[in-house]
């Protein structure tokens, strides 16, 4: 059993006020505590205040007025995957689109044939890796997804992978089955292949697993993907879609309908089905990153959040529209290009995407919550959003142990 630790002298954002998620106006509010101690023991946060009961055995750290606050939750990433896609890369920087580039078999396709050369060991030695960096950017809580595979057996070999990764990491991770990320033109019927028999197999495997899918044109139409989240649904699966990245064909409306969990990207979503989607329970992640490396467009936070809705925001790291394992760097981007405040920001990195993947008990700084914290090297949180580059990060603490 490790020594009690204590931080003390702190501007603790408690992000302990308000509904789950947040919504709207609450988004802005981090109920902070100046001058602020909290005490962990055992993993877990016990007690948080101005005037609190140091034990004589705890570890003290100083915060000399710096800044504590939950630890990231990163609610959407492709963090395991094999190869790379840096000619890809030089292509675009010669003016190829990413959709020119994914039709000519490129994009997600070219990452496929490197995940299926690769093994279950290769494959979460590589995302362990991924992993660590981004724990030491502040992310203790990760949504990995499969969706590289394409195959039944490749696809269960990517979420086992993810199984092992987790095995070794600090933090906790979300698996999510993307088993609709894009169509393999190899085979005749994709759709009806990845329903009839990859469905059922992660099924049997991953019971109650999410299961993702990207509609757009040149991957699934809306009426693939509705076809296969019925189906998936009946079976006892949540459900998240990447929608409206490069074109609004519909999905928005029909993953409200089906209940779904999210709605990802949303860089092309009119406002209409913008306002309808923050009008009801299903979430909205939008992605700053993509649109910053892909083609310079992004979701309107600002008028989301405005019209009642419960926005996350995470990284999407991948290796072609977002390779970037920095939560850090998405605040900063979603603050220029979203619309959004800094604070609003925080609360969609923390407790809104802690709540999407399930994780109740982290999100925010209270007694009984898991001890999942970082300390800025900044006394003012608004940096996070105002400075970008560098790690802003001083100390990370992951289940109540100190891991930076």
């Amino acid at each position: 059993m490790s020594p009690p630790i204590a931080i003390i002298n702190a501007r603790i954002l408690t992000l302990a006020h308000g509904s789950v998620p947040r919504r709207g106006e609450q988004m802005n509010n981090l109920a902070p505590i100046d001058n602020g101690s909290i005490l962990i023991e055992n993993g877990k946060i016990t007690q948080v205040g101005q005037s609190i009961n140091v034990p004589s055995s705890a570890s003290i750290i100083d915060a000399q007025g710096k800044v504590v606050m939950p630890a990231f939750a990163d609610c959407h990433t492709h963090a395991c995957w094999a190869g790379d896609r840096l000619d890809e890369w030089e292509q675009k920087q010669r003016g190829a689109t990413y959709l020119e580039i994914l039709k000519a078999g490129g994009g997600i396709m070219s990452t496929v044939r490197d995940v299926r050369n690769a093994s279950v060991e290769e494959l979460a030695k590589s995302l362990l890796q991924r992993l660590n960096w981004m724990l030491a950017e502040g992310t203790t809580t990760c949504e990995i997804k499969s969706g590289y595979g394409l195959s039944t057996a490749d696809e269960l070999k990517m979420l086992d992978a993810i199984t092992l990764a987790s095995k070794s990491w600090a933090g906790r991770i979300s698996p999510t089955a993307c088993i609709g990320h894009a169509k393999d033109s190899a085979v005749a019927d994709f759709v009806k292949q990845t329903i009839e028999e990859t469905l059922p197999a992660v099924h049997a495997q991953y019971p109650g697993i999410t299961i993702d899918a990207y509609t757009e044109d040149g991957a699934w139409s809306v009426n693939e993907t509705v076809a296969l989240f019925e189906t998936a649904k009946a079976l006892g699966h949540p459900l998240r879609i990447h929608a409206d990245q490069f074109n609004a064909l519909g999905m928005v409306e029909a993953a409200i309908e089906l209940g779904a969990l999210s709605v990802d990207h949303l860089e092309a979503t009119q406002s209409e089905s913008l306002t309808r989607l923050a009008k009801s329970n299903t979430m909205g992640v939008m992605l700053p990153c993509s649109g910053f490396h892909v083609d310079g467009r992004y979701g309107d936070g600002r008028s989301f959040i405005d019209a009642g809705g419960s926005l996350a925001i995470a990284t999407n790291v991948n290796p072609g529209s977002a390779p970037c394992l920095s939560m850090p760097m998405s605040i900063a981007l979603a603050v220029r290009n979203l619309g959004i405040t800094a604070a609003e920001a925080i609360t969609a990195s923390t407790v809104n995407s802690a709540h999407l993947l399930g994780f109740k008990d982290t999100g925010t700084i209270e007694a009984g919550k898991r001890a999942d914290l970082i300390m800025l090297r900044h006394a003012d949180e608004r940096q996070l959003g105002y400075t970008f580059g560098g790690n802003h990060i001083e100390t990370v603490i992951c289940n109540g142990q100190i891991i930076l």
